[in-house]
């Protein structure tokens, strides 16, 4: 029999590198809510998104299925509105989703089953009209060179927004209280994604304990990734910029820690926290200088994994860490069973919930990612690529369509530094995972697709342009919001 949570608070960062947690083994980082959590909780120490770019990522988790079966590849895709989610499942089983700040869904559907929504996006729903200004930060919250410019000490419109989610996330759960219900309530914070700028206070403590980035001695430098370097200007970073960068990455690891903390703070004071099952993860990783890149975009662990926390006393274990391989589909999946829903059909997550609870369950030790563009958004660098990612136990495929694949034993190997494709010892294990990678997913006809959708979506951004459609659920964010301190 399936043990139930009562209630469900669900805590969705942006581009957090799993690894930039004191539960997760970082001698340097102060994330004490995040490390009572895991404390109270069990760590899946092997999650992974199912792209590592925002839209993507973020409506596969939505809809527990793999970016290529829902055509939502890049981030001005839409999905479409035929696709149910997980908070419309659990609205199916009587429970009424709430979302308080970031989802970044495309289009006209800005709920995606919540019934009610707080806050709300800082980007406008539609392509082709104008996007918000970060005045002294502007282009920094892009893989661009002014990325690796504008950083250091100062304050970013995104923590302001934040904060905000965190002030109505205190209202939400004080009404919640009061109204004696149960409750299913997602909080959406956009930190720690770029600008690398953050409070001073962070930025100065982290230049003094932070080591350089760690560049793995002998890693395989694959054309791919040599291009995306050179092409986006992060080539040849100053050693005082990747420093600053550094520093306020684990300066904005350490806010979004506070603001959470203050929210278990009112989850435990209100008496709720002991039949709440609190869900923490991020929608895709952050470089952070590691390997000599920045940002997302890539498979390996440092963009690809994601920090992953379940906790719910007295029935998950605590203080347990889990290392079954899982992505952000399956959380999906794990939270609708864990709430008393049906799982969503024709999905390709599934849920562990009976693995946390000590039930018996087969688990197939595999997960997939995709890395997919056309070559017209400024951010892929005018290049149109097909990539997949396939985790099979401890092996580690990067397939590259029209290019040479990686692939890793981590294992052996967790620093993904020793390519190992060219062996001929291990050559029918890499025969074995681009079959796996390949089987459902034709990078040829990904292209063909991708194309013609760019198409339909040019001249709906035509549309949106000139007649400037109505934003719904937007944030105000306003350029003399932001401001670059100490550089």
């Amino acid at each position: 029999m399936t043990v139930l949570a009562k209630n469900l608070l669900f805590l969705f960062s942006d581009q957090h590198a799993a690894s930039v947690m004191g539960c997760a083994g970082d001698a340097h980082v102060q994330t004490p809510a995040l490390d009572r959590l895991a404390a109270r909780g069990v760590r899946m120490r092997n999650a992974y998104c199912p792209s590592p770019v925002c839209v993507p990522s973020r409506m596969s988790m939505l809809t527990a299925c793999h970016p290529v079966a829902q055509d939502c590849w890049t981030n001005d895709d839409p999905l479409g509105q035929d696709r149910p989610t997980w908070p419309q499942a659990l609205g199916a089983a009587g429970h009424r989703p709430e979302l308080i700040g970031r989802m970044h869904s495309i289009g006209l559907d800005q709920m995606r089953g919540y019934l009610r929504r707080e806050v709300g996006d800082h980007s406008p729903n539609w392509p082709g009209t104008p996007f918000h200004d970060l005045g002294p930060l502007r282009g920094a919250n892009d893989p661009t060179p002014e990325s690796l410019v504008a950083v250091g000490a100062g304050q970013c419109a995104y923590e302001l927004k934040d904060r905000d989610v965190t002030a109505a996330a205190f209202a939400a759960l004080d009404r919640i209280a009061k109204e004696g219900r149960p409750f299913c309530l997602t909080l959406g914070f956009m930190l720690p994604h770029a600008p690398f700028v953050a409070a001073e206070r962070w930025v100065e403590h982290y230049l003094s304990v932070l080591p350089p980035p760690p560049i793995p001695p002998g890693a395989p430098e694959h054309p791919w990734i040599a291009w995306w370097r050179r092409n986006r200007g992060i080539d040849a970073v100053p050693e005082r910029k990747s420093r600053l960068a550094r520093a306020a990455y684990w300066g904005l690891v350490s806010a979004l820690d506070e603001m959470i903390g203050q929210v278990l703070d009112r989850l435990e004071a209100l008496g709720l926290a002991d039949e709440t099952l609190v869900v923490y993860a991020s929608d895709h990783g952050e470089h952070a200088g590691n390997r000599g890149l920045w940002w997302k975009h890539t498979f390996f662990d440092e963009s690809a994994k994601v920090p992953m926390i379940l906790s719910l006393p007295g029935v998950l274990p605590q203080g347990a860490e889990c290392d079954d391989i899982v992505s952000l589909i399956d959380l999906s999946q794990t939270m609708i069973e864990a709430m008393g829903g049906a799982p969503l059909p024709q999905a390709d997550g599934r849920s562990f919930w009976p693995r946390l609870t000590g039930a018996p369950q087969d688990w197939v030790q595999r997960v997939f990612s995709e890395y997919c563009t056309d070559a017209v958004p400024a951010w892929t660098g005018g290049r149109a690529l097909q990539q997949r990612m396939v985790r099979d136990g401890d092996w580690k495929l990067h397939y590259y369509h029209g290019e040479p694949p990686l692939l890793f034993n981590l294992a052996d190997d967790p620093l993904e530094s020793r390519d190992l494709a060219s062996d001929p010892a291990h050559a029918g294990t890499l025969a074995r995972l681009r079959a796996l990678v390949l089987d459902g997913w034709d990078p040829e006809a990904v292209r063909k697709l991708m194309a013609a959708r760019r198409a339909r979506k040019d001249a709906l951004a035509a549309w949106a342009g000139l007649v400037r459609p109505e934003n719904h659920h937007l944030w105000p964010l306003r350029a003399d919001m932001n401001r670059l301190d100490l550089t």
